[in-house]
């Protein structure tokens, strides 16, 4: 068996209080790795083509108000 199996045969046995407090961490885990990357991706330079993009966009007027 590996540790992903293991991993989800203990999340099924959890209690539903348990398994809201598991969605909860898991939500917090999740979104902390996600903004580290986020924040080395624009440490790095790669998020600068994407950005200019935009900015170009802004000032030609193809952008809309949501």
């Amino acid at each position: 068996m590996t540790k992903v199996e293991d991993i989800e045969r203990a999340i099924s046995a959890l209690a539903p209080a348990e398994l809201a407090k598991f969605r909860a961490w898991l939500d917090a885990f999740d979104a902390e790795r996600f903004d580290s990357r986020i924040a080395r991706d624009a440490a790095s330079g790669k998020l600068d083509r994407l950005g200019e993009a935009a900015i170009d966009d802004l000032k030609s007027g193809s952008v809309r108000e949501l």
